[in-house]
Protein backbone atom coordinates (compact mmCIF):
# COMPACT_ATOMS: atom_id res chain seq x y z
CA UNK A 1 0.00 0.00 0.00
CA UNK A 2 1.31 3.42 -0.92
CA UNK A 3 0.31 6.67 0.72
CA UNK A 4 -1.83 9.04 -1.31
CA UNK A 5 0.39 11.97 -0.37
CA UNK A 6 4.05 12.32 0.49
CA UNK A 7 3.94 14.97 3.18
CA UNK A 8 7.73 15.03 3.40
CA UNK A 9 8.17 15.92 -0.27
CA UNK A 10 5.58 18.68 -0.37
CA UNK A 11 6.99 22.14 0.43
CA UNK A 12 3.77 23.44 1.99
CA UNK A 13 3.37 20.38 4.18
CA UNK A 14 7.05 20.55 5.08
CA UNK A 15 6.69 24.12 6.33
CA UNK A 16 3.53 23.35 8.26
CA UNK A 17 4.88 20.12 9.76
CA UNK A 18 8.04 21.84 10.95
CA UNK A 19 5.91 23.96 13.29
CA UNK A 20 3.41 21.22 14.01
CA UNK A 21 6.06 18.71 15.07
CA UNK A 22 7.74 21.31 17.29
CA UNK A 23 4.43 21.48 19.18
CA UNK A 24 4.64 17.70 19.62
CA UNK A 25 8.15 18.07 21.01
CA UNK A 26 6.95 20.65 23.53
CA UNK A 27 4.29 18.20 24.71
CA UNK A 28 6.95 15.50 25.19
CA UNK A 29 8.86 17.94 27.40
CA UNK A 30 5.81 18.76 29.55
CA UNK A 31 5.30 17.52 33.10
CA UNK A 32 2.60 15.08 31.96
CA UNK A 33 4.20 11.67 32.64
CA UNK A 34 5.77 10.09 29.55
CA UNK A 35 3.99 6.77 30.12
CA UNK A 36 0.65 8.55 30.30
CA UNK A 37 1.42 10.38 27.08
CA UNK A 38 2.19 7.15 25.23
CA UNK A 39 -0.95 5.45 26.55
CA UNK A 40 -3.11 8.42 25.51
CA UNK A 41 -1.46 8.63 22.08
CA UNK A 42 -2.08 4.92 21.57
CA UNK A 43 -5.71 5.04 22.75
CA UNK A 44 -6.63 8.04 20.60
CA UNK A 45 -5.04 6.32 17.61
CA UNK A 46 -6.92 3.09 18.33
CA UNK A 47 -10.24 4.93 18.47
CA UNK A 48 -9.51 6.69 15.19
CA UNK A 49 -8.15 3.57 13.49
CA UNK A 50 -4.82 5.19 12.61
CA UNK A 51 -2.62 2.18 11.92
CA UNK A 52 0.60 4.14 11.39
CA UNK A 53 0.18 5.91 14.76
CA UNK A 54 -0.71 2.67 16.52
CA UNK A 55 2.47 1.17 15.06
CA UNK A 56 4.54 4.16 16.15
CA UNK A 57 3.22 4.56 19.68
CA UNK A 58 3.23 0.85 20.46
CA UNK A 59 6.89 0.63 19.47
CA UNK A 60 7.88 3.88 21.22
CA UNK A 61 6.12 2.84 24.43
CA UNK A 62 7.73 -0.61 24.38
CA UNK A 63 11.16 0.92 23.80
CA UNK A 64 10.56 3.23 26.77
CA UNK A 65 9.93 0.18 28.96
CA UNK A 66 6.15 -0.14 28.79
CA UNK A 67 5.02 -3.73 29.32
CA UNK A 68 3.39 -5.76 26.57
CA UNK A 69 0.49 -6.53 28.90
CA UNK A 70 -0.35 -2.85 29.40
CA UNK A 71 0.01 -2.10 25.70
CA UNK A 72 -2.32 -4.96 24.80
CA UNK A 73 -4.88 -3.84 27.36
CA UNK A 74 -5.08 -0.16 26.40
CA UNK A 75 -8.10 -0.82 24.20
CA UNK A 76 -9.87 -2.44 27.17
CA UNK A 77 -8.50 -0.21 29.93
CA UNK A 78 -11.81 -0.04 31.83
CA UNK A 79 -11.71 -3.76 32.59
CA UNK A 80 -7.94 -3.95 33.12
CA UNK A 81 -6.29 -3.72 36.53
CA UNK A 82 -2.86 -2.71 35.23
CA UNK A 83 -3.48 1.05 34.97
CA UNK A 84 -3.24 3.60 37.78
CA UNK A 85 -6.23 5.76 38.67
CA UNK A 86 -4.41 8.73 37.11
CA UNK A 87 -3.84 6.83 33.86
CA UNK A 88 -7.47 5.73 33.83
CA UNK A 89 -8.60 9.33 34.23
CA UNK A 90 -6.33 10.41 31.35
CA UNK A 91 -7.58 7.60 29.11
CA UNK A 92 -11.20 8.47 29.90
CA UNK A 93 -10.61 12.14 29.08
CA UNK A 94 -8.80 11.13 25.88
CA UNK A 95 -11.73 8.97 24.81
CA UNK A 96 -14.36 11.65 25.42
CA UNK A 97 -12.13 14.27 23.81
CA UNK A 98 -11.72 12.06 20.73
CA UNK A 99 -15.34 10.96 20.48
CA UNK A 100 -16.68 14.51 20.57
CA UNK A 101 -19.60 13.78 18.24
CA UNK A 102 -20.44 10.54 20.06
CA UNK A 103 -20.19 12.17 23.48
CA UNK A 104 -22.84 14.76 22.53
CA UNK A 105 -21.17 17.59 24.36
CA UNK A 106 -17.52 16.64 24.55
CA UNK A 107 -15.80 15.93 27.84
CA UNK A 108 -18.27 15.70 30.72
CA UNK A 109 -17.80 17.56 33.99
CA UNK A 110 -17.43 14.21 35.79
CA UNK A 111 -14.62 13.08 33.51
CA UNK A 112 -12.91 16.45 33.82
CA UNK A 113 -13.16 16.32 37.62
CA UNK A 114 -11.59 12.86 37.73
CA UNK A 115 -8.68 14.04 35.61
CA UNK A 116 -8.28 17.17 37.75
CA UNK A 117 -7.92 14.96 40.84
CA UNK A 118 -4.70 13.54 39.39
CA UNK A 119 -3.17 16.27 37.23
CA UNK A 120 -2.33 19.90 37.90
CA UNK A 121 -3.34 22.67 35.50
CA UNK A 122 -0.16 22.42 33.43
CA UNK A 123 -0.53 18.67 33.07
CA UNK A 124 -4.24 19.00 32.19
CA UNK A 125 -3.34 21.57 29.56
CA UNK A 126 -0.72 19.22 28.10
CA UNK A 127 -3.23 16.35 28.17
CA UNK A 128 -5.90 18.35 26.32
CA UNK A 129 -3.42 19.62 23.72
CA UNK A 130 -2.05 16.08 23.32
CA UNK A 131 -5.51 14.67 22.62
CA UNK A 132 -6.16 17.40 20.04
CA UNK A 133 -2.68 16.95 18.54
CA UNK A 134 -3.13 13.19 18.16
CA UNK A 135 -6.55 13.59 16.61
CA UNK A 136 -5.03 15.92 14.01
CA UNK A 137 -2.11 13.60 13.28
CA UNK A 138 -4.47 10.63 13.00
CA UNK A 139 -6.62 12.46 10.48
CA UNK A 140 -3.64 13.52 8.39
CA UNK A 141 -2.43 9.91 8.24
CA UNK A 142 -5.85 8.36 7.65
CA UNK A 143 -6.78 10.76 4.84
CA UNK A 144 -3.46 10.11 3.08
CA UNK A 145 -3.63 6.36 3.84
CA UNK A 146 -0.17 6.24 5.37
CA UNK A 147 0.88 2.57 5.58
CA UNK A 148 1.84 1.01 8.91
CA UNK A 149 4.44 -1.50 10.00
CA UNK A 150 7.72 0.11 9.00
CA UNK A 151 8.11 2.57 11.85
CA UNK A 152 11.45 2.45 13.68
CA UNK A 153 11.80 3.74 17.23
CA UNK A 154 12.99 7.34 17.27
CA UNK A 155 12.27 7.89 13.60
CA UNK A 156 10.39 11.15 14.14
CA UNK A 157 12.01 12.33 17.37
Amino acid sequence: MDARLNYFADPTAGKAFKHFMSAGKILKESSLPAATQELVELRVSQINGCAVCIDMHTKEAAAAGESAVRLHLVSAWREATVFTEAERAALELAEEGTRVADAAGGVSDEVWARAAEHYDEGQLTALVVLVAFMNTVNRLNIIAQQPAGDYEVGQFH
